[in-house]
């Protein structure tokens, strides 16, 4: 089973915490982690292009001169896609471009995630987490005295509003509960910060 260090708020080590095996001691698997990320960046898409027909368009009521007789080819509506100011022909329709995994596929790309990280020893465990107010300087603080840098994913056991307000305005730091971890989120941190807590409630569902 890993072992990672286990701090507090101060950025002391008190102790060491044993990881489940089965959820960040396995080999990460890239294709999985590969097809959950495109997964995640497809539903981010809006989908909210949008293209005029030919029956959408303003005009071509009319039609715009005789069938026969003029030696030019007949028309019937000067907004035919050939015509300028015409309908597109095949354009772009909203939609959405979400689609879904299977569970096991889910489940692996996460377990994969999180063995990625702890092979990197970019993952550190915190003994708690809690501020008595929403300040910045609380967290500015506490990755100081954790010697943390990089772009930084919080993840708490339970929303906490205080903890929340104070990484918002951090650059390339975000702040989420166990129950929102995500494959994108953690490949894109640098460092993934979690309580105590938080590493027991990913354990329970993940193994």
């Amino acid at each position: 089973m890993p072992n990672v260090a286990l701090y507090n708020q101060s950025g002391t080590q008190v102790g060491e915490m044993q990881l489940a095996d089965s959820v960040f001691g396995i080999e990460p698997n890239e294709q999985v982690l590969f097809e959950a990320v495109l997964k995640q960046k497809a539903a981010m898409r809006q989908g909210t292009h949008k293209a005029k027909t030919r029956t959408e368009v303003r005009g071509g009521g009319r039609k715009p001169y005789a069938q026969k007789g003029t030696g030019r080819a007949r028309q019937g509506s000067i907004r035919a896609p050939q015509w300028r100011g015409g309908g597109v022909v095949f354009g772009p329709t909203p939609r959405t471009y979400s689609y879904k995994l299977n569970k096991k596929v889910r489940r692996l790309a996460l377990k994969s995630a999180l063995s990625q990280k702890v092979n990197e020893k970019n993952i550190v465990v915190l003994e708690s987490l809690a501020f008595n107010e929403p300040k910045t300087k609380n967290m500015v603080n506490l990755l100081k005295s954790l010697n943390i840098e990089d772009k930084t994913l919080v993840v708490t056991s339970d929303e906490d509003v205080n903890v929340l307000l104070s990484g918002r305005n951090i650059p390339g730091l975000l702040t989420i509960t166990a129950a929102s971890v995500n494959v994108y989120d953690l490949l894109n941190a640098e460092k993934v910060l979690l309580t105590q807590d938080a590493v027991r409630k990913i354990e329970e569902v993940l193994s």
